[in-house]
């Protein structure tokens, strides 16, 4: 995988490795969460929102 940089030098990654990290990240909240917790609903809402995005995509 070949970096980008802008003038600013801020690096850019590409989709795939964007979705992976955001995989990952969402599967390791899932483990230490766990299914029995409940969120403060303000994060419920923003969880909520990121997934109506998603399936637009």
């Amino acid at each position: 995988m070949q970096n980008q940089f802008t003038n600013d030098g801020d690096e850019h990654i590409d989709r795939t490795t964007s979705v992976a990290i955001c995989n990952a990240i969402g599967e390791r909240l899932r483990r230490d969460i766990g299914a029995d917790d409940t969120l403060p609903s303000h994060l419920q809402t923003l969880i909520d929102r990121m997934r109506q995005q998603d399936e637009k995509r």
